[in-house]
This record gives structure tokens, sequence and C-alpha cells, in this order.
């Protein structure tokens, strides 16, 4: 069994095995890890007192300054060939300005390209560097089309904020510098081009063009969290369900039979 990380936790919950009424519910409050007793148990949830954002976020979350996060980009499958090989242009204009425009929500990337028959777009999943971000939440906002010179590397525009510039009140962002995103996966595409597009990215995952991605930060795949260098978090099955996991991740629920 793992050794639990030794960074500050604030909570920890841990049900053992057979065990499911509240009353026999064992909840440790901010004791260290290393101080706690072994026992067969089927999952936890941690809260971490560090700086090391999750890159997934709910829609409504406010992203963190310098936070790496997954988005996605809807697209054409031309320009998908395109940002797959040549990387993300700025737009030359929009609702926010100059800049990339993604979307932490799937289901609106999806709509993209507008004008586009729903069997021809392509959604790429992307991890993006959103270096100090501004929010940007009613119309006719001072900053609405400034804020790149403002010192700012990303514009938030949050769910349901009453914008009237975005009738469908889903949440979206603009990325200035194209450099900051890049494309992890190919998260929707006909099934004609899938392959075909599947494979542009793995060429171009093999081959970075690491100029274009000076300062870029690893992010583990399990944990969704931010890995340092040449320390990569520990990865291994579940001794319960045999699921595979990331000791830093923040919630595990074993989905083994007990």
């Amino acid at each position: 069994m793992f050794r639990p990380t030794e960074q500050k936790v604030k909570v920890i919950e841990i049900r053992e095995r057979k065990r499911l009424h509240t009353d026999e519910l064992l909840v440790l409050n901010s004791i260290p890890c290393k101080d706690k007793m072994s026992l067969p148990f089927f999952g936890w949830e941690v809260t971490y007192d560090d700086d090391s954002p999750r890159v997934e976020l709910e829609a409504s979350q406010t992203p963190k300054d310098s936070g790496v996060y997954t988005m996605f980009h809807g697209t054409s499958v031309a320009n998908a060939r395109l940002i797959i090989a040549n990387g993300f242009q700025k737009s030359p204009g929009g609702m926010l300005g100059k800049g990339v425009y993604v979307t932490r929500d799937k289901k609106k990337a999806e709509r993209y390209p507008l004008k586009n028959d729903p069997s021809t777009r392509v959604v790429l999943e992307l991890r993006v560097r959103v270096g100090r971000v501004k929010r940007i939440d009613i119309d006719n906002h001072p900053m609405q089309y400034t804020w790149s010179t403002q010192g700012y590397d990303t514009a938030w525009v949050p769910p349901n904020c009453g914008m009237k510039a975005v009738p469908s009140g889903l949440e979206e962002d603009c990325v200035f510098d194209p450099k900051r995103v890049k494309v992890t996966s190919i998260a929707k595409a006909p099934d004609t081009v899938l392959s075909e597009l599947q494979q542009l990215l793995a060429n171009s995952l093999r081959n970075p063009d690491d100029a274009g991605d000076s300062g870029a930060v690893d992010v583990c795949s399990l944990c969704k969290r931010k890995t340092q260098q040449a320390s990569p978090h520990i990865k291994q099955p579940c001794w319960g369900c045999g699921q595979n996991i990331c000791t830093l991740m923040t919630k595990h629920v074993c989905r083994a039979s007990f």
C-alpha cells in the first residue's frame, strides 16, 4: 500500500470495510497523513492547501491566475487539420477582441462553427495556460476589448452572467497568445476523419515545437494536477478495485464489492 503524500490536508474521510452506517464513519481532521494507521477502505476525499490547481474546472468556477486547464474548441475539419499541424492563430476579432476563443463547456464547443452542419464539426480538447485572467461579466465592460493591453493573458466570461453578447449563457474564454493553447486530443469528430485527425495529432505530439511551448507545465493524466519536472506522480492499480489511480487524486471511490 502506498504512503500518502505529506502535503497539508484539510479533510480525509475513510470508510472501513463493510461499515456503511453514518455513526461508523471515521473522520480525521487536520492530522498529517504519515501519522494515520493503515486499514482497508472504500476510498478517500481530500482538500489540498497547496497552489497546484486541477486542470478540470466546472464552468462556474473562477480560474486561478497561472492555472493550467482543460478546455475545448469547436472548428471545421479543414481548420482542425491546420490547427493540429501549425497551432492556433488569433481570431481577428470577436466578443472579447483578438485571441483564441475556447470554452470549458464541451457542449458549447460542439455548436461551432455555427453555420456548419453538425456532422462536419470537430471538437478539440486543449491544455490552456491561462496566465493572468480578467473577468468580463457585463455588457460594454470597460476592458471588454482592451484586457490584453492591460497585462492580462485571458478574458473569462462566466456562465449565466447576463451578457447580451452571450445569449446561450455558456462559459467562454479568450486567450490572447496562441502559444498558451495546445491540442491534447480529439474530443469529437466525424467517423470519416477521426482516425486521420488522431494520427495527425499523434505525429504532432511526437515532434513538438519546443520553442512554441515555452513555460509549459506537465499535467498528471489521472489527478489532473500540475507535476514538477523530474518528479512524476506515483501511479498504481487500486488495491481494492484495480482501477489505475494517482496517489494525489482528490477523490477515489473504490468500485470493488466488499
